[in-house]
Protein backbone atom coordinates (compact mmCIF):
# COMPACT_ATOMS: atom_id res chain seq x y z
CA UNK A 1 0.00 0.00 0.00
CA UNK A 2 1.26 3.53 -0.88
CA UNK A 3 1.23 6.69 1.57
CA UNK A 4 -1.43 8.21 -0.94
CA UNK A 5 -3.72 4.98 -1.42
CA UNK A 6 -3.31 4.80 2.35
CA UNK A 7 -4.85 8.12 2.67
CA UNK A 8 -2.35 9.58 5.48
CA UNK A 9 -1.88 6.27 7.60
CA UNK A 10 -5.20 7.29 9.74
CA UNK A 11 -3.71 11.00 9.50
CA UNK A 12 -6.64 13.58 8.96
CA UNK A 13 -7.10 15.30 5.32
CA UNK A 14 -5.08 17.03 3.76
CA UNK A 15 -5.46 20.98 4.26
CA UNK A 16 -7.21 21.81 0.77
CA UNK A 17 -7.87 25.87 0.78
CA UNK A 18 -4.76 26.51 1.59
CA UNK A 19 -2.62 25.00 5.18
CA UNK A 20 -3.74 25.55 8.58
CA UNK A 21 -1.67 27.99 10.77
CA UNK A 22 0.26 26.56 13.28
CA UNK A 23 -1.19 24.29 15.97
CA UNK A 24 -0.89 25.24 19.78
CA UNK A 25 0.32 22.94 22.41
CA UNK A 26 -1.57 20.62 24.10
CA UNK A 27 -3.53 22.83 26.94
CA UNK A 28 -2.96 19.93 29.52
CA UNK A 29 1.44 19.87 28.82
CA UNK A 30 3.52 21.64 30.04
CA UNK A 31 4.40 24.96 28.30
CA UNK A 32 6.33 24.73 25.35
CA UNK A 33 10.03 26.17 25.84
CA UNK A 34 10.57 29.41 23.67
CA UNK A 35 13.75 28.90 21.99
CA UNK A 36 14.61 31.28 18.79
CA UNK A 37 16.98 30.17 15.46
CA UNK A 38 20.00 32.41 17.26
CA UNK A 39 19.81 30.48 20.66
CA UNK A 40 20.01 26.93 18.77
CA UNK A 41 22.88 28.18 16.51
CA UNK A 42 24.59 29.29 19.90
CA UNK A 43 24.58 26.39 21.33
CA UNK A 44 25.73 24.05 18.48
CA UNK A 45 28.82 24.39 15.68
CA UNK A 46 29.22 23.61 12.34
CA UNK A 47 29.61 20.12 11.90
CA UNK A 48 28.81 19.22 15.49
CA UNK A 49 28.50 15.81 17.16
CA UNK A 50 25.97 13.42 15.81
CA UNK A 51 24.47 12.67 19.57
CA UNK A 52 25.44 16.45 21.25
CA UNK A 53 21.84 17.81 22.55
CA UNK A 54 20.12 20.80 21.22
CA UNK A 55 17.18 22.88 22.18
CA UNK A 56 14.35 22.49 19.62
CA UNK A 57 12.50 25.54 17.95
CA UNK A 58 10.11 26.29 15.43
CA UNK A 59 11.57 26.70 12.26
CA UNK A 60 8.15 28.35 10.19
CA UNK A 61 4.75 28.11 11.05
CA UNK A 62 4.19 24.18 12.43
CA UNK A 63 7.49 22.91 11.13
CA UNK A 64 9.90 22.74 14.08
CA UNK A 65 13.54 21.35 14.66
CA UNK A 66 13.98 18.52 17.27
CA UNK A 67 17.41 16.77 16.23
CA UNK A 68 20.46 16.78 18.20
CA UNK A 69 23.15 19.31 17.35
CA UNK A 70 24.69 16.96 14.32
CA UNK A 71 21.86 15.33 13.26
CA UNK A 72 18.29 16.86 11.54
CA UNK A 73 14.78 15.42 12.72
CA UNK A 74 11.97 17.07 11.71
CA UNK A 75 8.43 17.67 13.30
CA UNK A 76 5.74 18.60 10.94
CA UNK A 77 2.51 19.30 14.40
CA UNK A 78 -0.61 18.39 13.10
CA UNK A 79 -3.71 18.17 15.76
CA UNK A 80 -4.35 14.60 15.12
CA UNK A 81 -1.17 13.26 14.55
CA UNK A 82 2.27 14.71 14.01
CA UNK A 83 4.95 13.56 11.15
CA UNK A 84 8.50 12.84 12.16
CA UNK A 85 11.13 12.96 9.85
CA UNK A 86 14.31 11.09 10.55
CA UNK A 87 15.07 10.01 14.17
CA UNK A 88 18.87 10.13 14.30
CA UNK A 89 20.79 7.14 15.91
CA UNK A 90 19.54 5.36 18.72
CA UNK A 91 21.28 7.19 21.20
CA UNK A 92 19.80 10.81 19.69
CA UNK A 93 16.37 9.49 19.69
CA UNK A 94 16.65 10.08 23.13
CA UNK A 95 17.10 13.52 22.14
CA UNK A 96 14.43 14.22 19.46
CA UNK A 97 11.76 12.26 21.83
CA UNK A 98 12.69 14.54 25.07
CA UNK A 99 12.57 17.82 22.53
CA UNK A 100 8.87 16.86 21.33
CA UNK A 101 8.25 16.79 24.99
CA UNK A 102 10.18 20.43 25.44
CA UNK A 103 7.86 22.04 22.89
CA UNK A 104 5.14 20.92 24.44
CA UNK A 105 4.00 17.68 22.02
CA UNK A 106 3.56 13.95 23.08
CA UNK A 107 5.38 11.54 21.46
CA UNK A 108 3.01 8.95 21.25
CA UNK A 109 1.17 11.63 18.72
CA UNK A 110 3.55 11.16 16.12
CA UNK A 111 1.90 9.73 13.43
CA UNK A 112 3.84 8.71 10.83
CA UNK A 113 7.55 8.24 10.73
CA UNK A 114 9.51 9.13 7.29
CA UNK A 115 12.84 9.04 6.54
CA UNK A 116 16.03 10.78 4.55
CA UNK A 117 18.05 7.85 4.21
CA UNK A 118 18.59 4.42 5.08
CA UNK A 119 21.95 4.94 7.50
CA UNK A 120 22.24 4.48 11.58
CA UNK A 121 22.83 7.94 11.72
CA UNK A 122 19.66 9.22 10.22
CA UNK A 123 17.16 5.79 10.67
CA UNK A 124 19.49 4.11 13.84
CA UNK A 125 16.42 5.78 16.30
CA UNK A 126 13.62 4.59 14.03
CA UNK A 127 12.61 1.67 16.42
CA UNK A 128 13.28 3.57 19.48
CA UNK A 129 10.45 6.18 18.43
CA UNK A 130 8.01 3.33 17.13
CA UNK A 131 8.14 2.12 20.55
CA UNK A 132 7.52 4.97 21.99
CA UNK A 133 5.00 6.46 19.73
CA UNK A 134 3.21 3.83 17.47
CA UNK A 135 4.05 5.69 14.86
CA UNK A 136 3.71 4.25 10.99
CA UNK A 137 6.79 3.98 9.54
CA UNK A 138 6.92 5.65 6.10
CA UNK A 139 9.73 4.09 3.97
CA UNK A 140 10.85 3.26 0.16
CA UNK A 141 10.73 0.40 -1.28
CA UNK A 142 14.54 0.36 -1.43
CA UNK A 143 15.29 1.79 2.14
CA UNK A 144 12.76 -0.78 3.37
CA UNK A 145 14.63 -3.79 3.74
CA UNK A 146 18.02 -2.11 5.25
CA UNK A 147 15.36 -0.39 8.21
CA UNK A 148 13.75 -4.23 8.82
CA UNK A 149 17.24 -5.74 8.86
CA UNK A 150 18.79 -3.13 10.35
CA UNK A 151 21.98 -3.40 7.84
CA UNK A 152 22.62 -1.74 4.36
CA UNK A 153 21.87 -4.04 1.02
CA UNK A 154 24.84 -4.50 -0.80
CA UNK A 155 23.90 -2.44 -3.71
CA UNK A 156 24.45 0.81 -1.07
CA UNK A 157 27.77 2.55 -2.16
CA UNK A 158 28.50 2.21 1.62
CA UNK A 159 27.78 -1.37 2.58
CA UNK A 160 29.95 -3.07 5.07
CA UNK A 161 30.68 0.57 6.29
CA UNK A 162 28.28 1.53 8.54
CA UNK A 163 27.11 -0.02 12.39
CA UNK A 164 24.05 -2.20 12.19
CA UNK A 165 20.80 -0.73 13.91
CA UNK A 166 18.01 -2.11 15.50
CA UNK A 167 15.69 -3.37 12.97
CA UNK A 168 12.22 -1.63 12.93
CA UNK A 169 9.02 -3.40 11.43
CA UNK A 170 8.08 -0.93 7.79
CA UNK A 171 4.38 -0.07 7.76
CA UNK A 172 3.92 1.48 4.87
CA UNK A 173 5.67 2.34 1.20
CA UNK A 174 5.97 6.06 -0.15
CA UNK A 175 7.63 6.22 -4.27
CA UNK A 176 8.64 9.35 -5.57
CA UNK A 177 5.81 11.81 -6.16
CA UNK A 178 3.35 10.19 -3.21
CA UNK A 179 2.46 11.93 -0.63
CA UNK A 180 1.75 11.63 3.41
CA UNK A 181 -0.67 14.10 4.98
CA UNK A 182 -1.50 15.90 7.97
CA UNK A 183 -4.18 18.86 8.53
CA UNK A 184 -1.09 21.17 8.69
CA UNK A 185 0.46 19.85 5.32
CA UNK A 186 1.30 17.62 2.83
CA UNK A 187 4.16 16.15 2.39
CA UNK A 188 5.30 14.66 -1.22
CA UNK A 189 8.25 12.48 -1.51
CA UNK A 190 11.18 13.40 -3.90
CA UNK A 191 13.29 10.61 -5.21
CA UNK A 192 16.89 11.32 -4.62
CA UNK A 193 19.09 7.83 -5.08
CA UNK A 194 22.70 8.19 -4.87
CA UNK A 195 24.05 8.90 -1.40
CA UNK A 196 21.95 5.53 -0.97
CA UNK A 197 19.56 3.62 -3.34
CA UNK A 198 16.29 4.76 -1.08
CA UNK A 199 17.32 8.00 0.16
CA UNK A 200 14.11 10.43 -0.32
CA UNK A 201 13.81 14.31 0.11
CA UNK A 202 10.57 15.65 0.94
CA UNK A 203 8.96 19.04 0.14
CA UNK A 204 5.92 20.94 1.34
CA UNK A 205 3.97 23.94 1.64
CA UNK A 206 4.36 25.58 5.09
CA UNK A 207 2.01 28.32 6.42
CA UNK A 208 2.18 30.56 9.63
CA UNK A 209 -0.53 32.13 11.79
CA UNK A 210 -0.23 35.47 9.79
CA UNK A 211 -0.84 33.83 6.60
CA UNK A 212 3.02 33.88 5.40
CA UNK A 213 3.86 30.42 3.35
CA UNK A 214 7.03 28.84 1.96
CA UNK A 215 7.99 26.04 0.33
CA UNK A 216 9.97 23.81 2.59
CA UNK A 217 12.64 20.79 1.05
CA UNK A 218 14.16 18.53 3.51
CA UNK A 219 16.88 17.77 0.48
CA UNK A 220 18.91 14.36 1.79
CA UNK A 221 22.64 14.39 1.74
CA UNK A 222 23.91 13.86 -2.16
CA UNK A 223 27.31 12.71 -1.56
CA UNK A 224 29.09 10.44 -3.69
CA UNK A 225 30.52 8.29 -0.88
CA UNK A 226 31.69 4.91 -0.84
CA UNK A 227 33.83 2.15 0.37
CA UNK A 228 36.99 1.04 -0.28
CA UNK A 229 37.12 -0.07 -4.30
CA UNK A 230 33.59 0.66 -5.29
CA UNK A 231 33.45 2.53 -8.54
CA UNK A 232 30.23 5.06 -9.39
CA UNK A 233 31.29 4.48 -13.07
CA UNK A 234 30.89 0.69 -13.09
CA UNK A 235 26.80 1.30 -11.75
CA UNK A 236 25.65 3.58 -14.92
CA UNK A 237 22.18 3.25 -14.28
CA UNK A 238 22.83 4.23 -10.54
CA UNK A 239 24.45 7.06 -11.63
CA UNK A 240 21.76 8.05 -13.69
CA UNK A 241 19.30 7.58 -11.42
CA UNK A 242 21.27 9.88 -9.35
CA UNK A 243 21.50 12.43 -11.31
CA UNK A 244 17.71 12.41 -12.04
CA UNK A 245 17.04 13.02 -8.20
CA UNK A 246 19.32 16.10 -8.67
CA UNK A 247 17.49 17.05 -11.55
CA UNK A 248 14.24 16.76 -9.27
CA UNK A 249 15.54 18.61 -6.69
CA UNK A 250 16.62 21.89 -8.62
CA UNK A 251 13.24 21.75 -10.19
CA UNK A 252 11.31 22.24 -6.64
CA UNK A 253 10.05 24.90 -5.35
CA UNK A 254 12.35 25.69 -2.44
CA UNK A 255 11.98 28.82 -0.34
CA UNK A 256 13.85 27.05 2.89
CA UNK A 257 16.16 24.42 2.47
CA UNK A 258 16.74 22.11 5.43
CA UNK A 259 19.06 19.23 5.48
CA UNK A 260 19.56 16.18 7.44
CA UNK A 261 23.21 17.04 8.43
CA UNK A 262 22.59 20.77 9.46
CA UNK A 263 25.70 22.16 8.13
CA UNK A 264 25.73 20.45 4.92
CA UNK A 265 22.90 23.45 4.20
CA UNK A 266 24.91 26.35 6.43
CA UNK A 267 21.85 25.68 8.66
CA UNK A 268 23.88 26.75 11.96
CA UNK A 269 24.94 29.74 10.05
CA UNK A 270 21.38 31.09 8.86
CA UNK A 271 20.27 30.21 12.12
CA UNK A 272 22.33 32.22 13.72
CA UNK A 273 20.98 34.90 11.53
CA UNK A 274 17.39 34.84 13.09
CA UNK A 275 16.06 32.78 9.98
CA UNK A 276 16.55 29.91 7.85
CA UNK A 277 14.56 31.78 5.17
CA UNK A 278 16.99 32.53 2.38
CA UNK A 279 20.72 31.23 1.62
CA UNK A 280 21.65 27.96 0.54
CA UNK A 281 18.98 27.35 -2.59
CA UNK A 282 18.21 23.60 -3.45
CA UNK A 283 19.48 24.36 -6.72
CA UNK A 284 22.97 25.23 -5.55
CA UNK A 285 22.61 22.70 -3.34
CA UNK A 286 21.84 19.89 -5.85
CA UNK A 287 24.52 22.18 -8.35
CA UNK A 288 27.42 21.29 -5.27
CA UNK A 289 26.60 17.73 -5.17
CA UNK A 290 27.01 16.97 -8.92
CA UNK A 291 30.23 19.04 -9.14
CA UNK A 292 31.20 16.27 -6.54
CA UNK A 293 29.76 13.39 -8.32
CA UNK A 294 31.33 14.40 -11.72
CA UNK A 295 34.35 15.00 -9.16
CA UNK A 296 34.33 11.51 -8.05
CA UNK A 297 33.87 10.38 -11.30
CA UNK A 298 36.61 11.65 -12.91
CA UNK A 299 38.97 10.39 -10.11
CA UNK A 300 37.70 6.94 -10.96
CA UNK A 301 38.94 7.24 -14.67
CA UNK A 302 42.10 8.41 -13.68
CA UNK A 303 42.60 5.32 -11.64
Amino acid sequence: MSARTGAGLALAAACLAGCAPPIQSRPDLPAPEQVTPQRWAAGCEPWDEWDKPALPYRIHGSTYYVGTCGISAILVAGPAGHLLIDSGTEAGAEVVLDNIGKLGFRPDEIASLLHSHEHFDHTGGHARVKQASGAHVVASPAAAPALRSGLSIAEDPQYGLHEPMAPVAVDVLVRGGETVRSETATLTAIATPGHTPGALSWTWRSCDAAGDCLDVVYADSLSAISREGYRFADHPAYVAAFRAGLQRLRETACDLLLTPHPSASEMVARAASGTLVGGMSCAAYADAAEARLDARLAEEADG
